[in-house]
């Protein structure tokens, strides 16, 4: 894959460059299994090689990423319902009753900040997303969340591309390497917080049950006495 946007991207240059980069990002943002991480390093690769200007090539980076998940966005708010009543179609394989269940328990668990982190969760950015439309969450709010994770990728990509574009293979090597650390470090994060989760859920029932039996007294409820008779 990476061989075919490097031929894809490197034989462009000028407004052609920036064209094809924001091009691969839109199809990126519809859940098409292209790797957005390396067009951004490709992007930045131009750069590098006298073919594209750095400013516009990372407005060309940010603006493709927004545009492209803001597609997905609104496909879900337009289609969203119907995922699942139809077995065939572009979002049904992308979109599954499964996957979209998922995230909407995250939705529920972390709010729309998850927004954020599945900007670099690739497996589940699309779903995300286009559930995010179809639950109806003000896009206001999605391109606000959007934009802060993609203003801490697209331009740090390309200038990565810019600096080391003399070692592009050993660049992507590098970024694939750290993608998986970051992916294994939040699995333990998660199972560390579900575990903390769960202790401190039976710390507090074990503590209510202590004070309900302190109220109540060890030998049960103290019953009324009858008045006696005069």
């Amino acid at each position: 894959m990476e061989s075919f946007l490097f031929n894809l991207v490197g034989s462009t240059s000028g407004v052609f460059a920036y064209l094809v980069v924001f091009g691969i990002l839109l199809v990126c943002g519809l859940g098409l299994p292209l790797p957005e991480d390396v067009s951004l390093i490709l992007g930045g690769y131009l750069v590098h090689d006298g073919k594209a200007e750095l400013a516009p090539m990372m407005a060309t980076g940010y603006l493709g990423i927004i545009i492209g998940d803001s597609m997905i966005f609104f496909f879900g708010r337009r289609f969203g319902s119907k995922v699942g009543q139809t077995p065939t179609g572009f979002f049904a394989r992308i979109v599954t009753p499964q996957k979209r269940a998922r995230v909407e328990q995250l939705f529920k668990k972390h709010g729309e900040k998850i927004i954020m982190l599945a900007r670099f969760l690739p497996g589940v950015r699309a779903v995300t997303y286009f559930t995010a439309g179809s639950v109806g969450m003000k896009w206001r709010r999605f391109a606000l969340y959007d934009s802060i994770a993609a203003l801490g990728s697209a331009p740090i990509f390309v200038y990565l591309g810019y600096k080391f574009g003399g070692e592009l293979d050993a660049l992507i090597s590098a970024i694939k390497r750290g993608q998986r650390n970051v992916l294994i470090a939040m699995l333990l994060i998660g199972l560390v917080a579900f575990l903390v989760s769960r202790w401190r859920a039976r710390r507090e029932q074990q503590l209510n049950e202590q004070a309900l039996k302190a109220q109540l007294g060890e030998d049960g409820p103290t019953l009324p006495k009858e008045p006696q008779a005069p």
